[in-house]
């Protein structure tokens, strides 16, 4: 592989990518009412379209997965007509967007649920700290445990947000899998404490993101649908006891799908490992043979090291496509690179989302 590098072109499933870099799906709360898009979001999508591959800030495929005010859904006409604006902004533009469809399940709370009904999840297990709601910070409640004769409405949801996703002009769909949210509470045997087909085994614990996966590549096909595994990130109160056995039972059997990519979210630091090899991108790549996507800080120092050696076949960026529009230019020329502000990164307009400046000419 050497050779390679970020500005290598990469056949993904039917897309002719000219370069590996990808833009990692990034939550702004910019949505508008109603969790629609609008323009300012197409704005800022289509300034980012030199990704070339864009993943979409997670959206919720159902009213019951909405965690947080301001993001957008894919489940009513008006979001379908939302993200259209978007799509045909980074299009224009060159680019192309693939859907990350999402439901947070227990990281949610009645105050953003339709009738103010109880969060759902694998286990009636509240997670620590806080949900950031429209009357504010409030504590997390204890979720209802889904009966297991609800779980394929669930996938429903799933399918037609993917549907829904493809209307809109989308060019491709990605599971959320990672961080803490029900596909990942599913997984991880700290959240998942059930005793029918959905529990016990790492095998069962991954029954739901298989059966969702399903659904996705029955709308799809499997060349564009991606999938998004986050095996240690402890992020929303979520842990798994053995993760490189969690997480080598789900790639496998996701493996046999024959789905466009995997996006791995690598172990951080502090993330806990409790048992079993360390499931980072060379954990991985040992085990999956279709394309790999790296994510966890990479600079193109590191981004070019892992693609030089076929670790990983493209690498994401999330800060660093948040501040820099024109990533991919500035890569070329070695920077600048504009400074990520923090104290914008959720909620408010314009300002921190679309008014970081390109790199002058």
């Amino acid at each position: 592989m050497s050779g390679v590098d970020i500005f290598s072109p990469f056949r993904l499933g039917p897309l002719d990518l000219p370069n590996r870099a990808v833009m990692a799906p990034m939550t702004r709360n910019r949505a508008g009412p109603g969790n629609v898009p609008t323009a300012l979001n197409a704005t800022y999508y289509a300034q980012r379209a030199g990704a070339w591959l864009i993943v979409s800030e997670a959206t919720q495929v159902s009213p019951q997965g909405v965690g947080y005010p301001g993001t957008p859904g894919i489940h009513s006409a008006e979001q379908v007509a939302g993200w259209k604006l978007v799509t045909d902004a980074v299009h224009g533009a060159g680019g192309r967007i693939f859907l990350q469809l999402w439901h947070v399940g227990r990281i949610s709370h009645p105050a953003l649920q339709p009738g103010a009904a109880l969060p759902v999840a694998p286990s009636a297990i509240a997670p620590a700290g806080q949900a950031w709601t429209t009357n504010g910070m409030e504590a997390y409640v204890t979720p209802r445990a889904l009966e297991t004769s609800e779980i394929p409405g669930i996938v429903e949801d799933y399918r037609r947000g993917a549907a829904n996703a493809r209307e809109a002009g989308f060019d491709g769909v990605e599971l959320h899998g990672a961080n803490g949210y029900l596909i990942d509470q599913f997984l991880r045997d700290s959240t998942n404490k059930r005793t029918d087909r959905y529990g016990g085994s790492a095998s069962n614990r991954a029954r739901f993101l298989i059966e969702v996966t399903q659904a996705l590549i029955g709308e799809w096909g499997g060349e564009r649908v991606g999938v998004r595994l986050s095996p240690t990130n402890p992020y929303n109160d979520i842990a798994d006891s053995n993760p490189a056995a969690t997480f080598s039972t789900a790639a496998r059997e996701l493996d046999r799908l024959g789905i466009a990519y995997l996006h791995i979210v690598e172990p951080g630091p502090g993330d806990p490992v409790a048992a079993g090899e360390m499931p980072d991108i060379h954990f991985f790549r040992k085990i999956w043979r279709r394309p790999l996507i790296a994510n966890k800080g990479y600079d193109l120092e590191r981004a070019n090291a892992v693609l030089r050696d076929g670790t990983a076949d493209l690498v994401s960026f999330a800060a660093l496509y948040l501040a820099n529009p024109d990533l991919d230019q500035r890569f070329r020329r070695g920077g600048p690179f504009n400074p990520p502000d923090r104290k914008t990164f959720y909620g408010g307009a314009a300002k921190g989302y679309t008014d970081y400046p390109a790199i002058e000419n």
